[in-house]
């Protein structure tokens, strides 16, 4: 019996999907998770959905680097072709929920789906 493995989808457009990877890693690691969520719950958007998260900048609102970097999270992410924005939403999606759990219930109406 074989077990489940997922396909390995190539990353076309590497050197920007890192980046923004990279970015994303920065803002939800546990020192900045907090910060990232209230700048979320302030834009009066749904944690979940990664596009409006870009386009409201909040990556680069709790990420220096990036900030620094002259580009924007949201030019990344048009830059990426349509399979590496699957990969890239999927990575975040899971980083998201990895928060600790005393954390995710002081935000709990971000994780929220109505």
């Amino acid at each position: 019996m074989s077990s489940y493995q997922q396909a390995v989808i190539r990353i076309e457009h590497e050197k920007e999907y890192q980046e923004l990877k990279g970015a994303i890693q920065r803002a939800v690691a546990s020192e900045k998770m907090k910060q990232f969520l209230k700048r979320v719950e302030s834009g009066g958007i749904r944690v979940r959905d990664v596009e409006a998260v870009l386009a409201k900048g909040l990556l680069e609102k709790v990420d220096e680097s990036l900030a620094k970097s002259g580009k924007t999270a949201q030019q990344l992410y048009e830059a990426l072709t349509v399979s590496d924005q699957a990969q890239l939403r999927e990575f975040y999606l899971s980083k998201i929920e990895e928060i600790e759990p005393a954390l995710r219930a002081k935000f709990q109406k971000l994780y929220s789906y109505y």
